[in-house]
């Protein structure tokens, strides 16, 4: 009875993981460049001199589908979409420390430093926060070279200014931190992401969130009936036990 028990308790603390992941998912089906949380569960003997038959589920929410999402056209030309799943924008954490990204929706602050659209800032080529001067017009190259005319500038003249910092590293080779930024897996020197050069970058669109809003939906559905059932066997141990206990009393 006890064992019913426990694999039906273990069974709802991992739906309830898994419905964690699949509704962070469905919060971001328009956050441009969101990949998709992946939620696996594995089963895991129990250990211990009066536990030997027992199970305990453990449930992972760190991976990530890395496929592409939809390219959508703005127009801006401080929006643009990465040529490849192995490539990420630089950016600062919150500590300062390098991260990466694919929300490539850039703007610039009051004081012209790029920033995305979740407010961290932007790192060129060399690893340092990029600031632009007043500007007239401005274009990014496919290369990600930033060039401006500069404000006043009568003659037109576009000056490269800076360049955005792409780099290219292997999906399998990253994790995602709780802030949402990614981060090598390893601190080996040679698994680190590498500066990538040629034409990384499409501007003026941007890559949406690859959820997919109706696989999500049909997933929780399918968690919501599996915690159900789960709760079901819970009831139904309970039941027992209590109908055991009161004939045992009778005797």
């Amino acid at each position: 009875m006890d064992k019913a028990l426990y694999v039906a308790m273990s069974g709802a603390q991992a739906n309830l993981r898994a419905q964690a992941a699949v509704s962070h998912n469905l919060a971001n089906v328009s956050t441009s460049g969101f990949k998709a949380l992946l939620h696996a569960t594995e089963a895991f003997p129990a250990k211990g001199g009066e536990v030997g038959s027992r199970t305990y589920t453990m449930g992972d929410v760190g991976g990530f589908d890395a496929t592409g999402g939809s390219l959508q056209t703005t127009g801006n030309p401080l929006d643009f979409a990465l040529n490849g799943a192995d490539l990420w924008m630089s950016v600062a954490d919150r500590g300062g420390k390098p991260a990466y990204t694919r929300a490539t929706d850039l703007k610039l602050d009051a004081t012209g430093r790029l920033m995305n659209g979740r407010g961290e800032p932007v790192m060129d080529d060399s690893g340092q926060p990029i600031a632009l001067p007043p500007f007239q017009s401005l274009s990014v190259g496919g290369d990600g070279t930033i060039a401006i005319v500069a404000l006043g500038d009568a003659t037109g003249t576009a000056q490269n200014v800076a360049r955005i910092g792409v780099v290219r590293a292997d999906p399998t080779k990253l994790q995602r931190g709780e802030d949402g930024l990614f981060r090598p897996t390893s601190t080996d020197p040679a698994a680190q992401p590498q500066a990538a050069a040629g034409e990384v970058l499409m501007s003026g669109v941007l890559e949406n969130s690859n959820v997919n809003a109706t696989e999500q939906l049909v997933a929780m559905i399918s968690l919501s009936r599996q915690f159900e059932m789960n709760l079901k066997v819970i009831r139904s141990g309970d039941e027992n036990a209590q109908a055991a206990n009161t004939l045992l009393r009778a005797r």
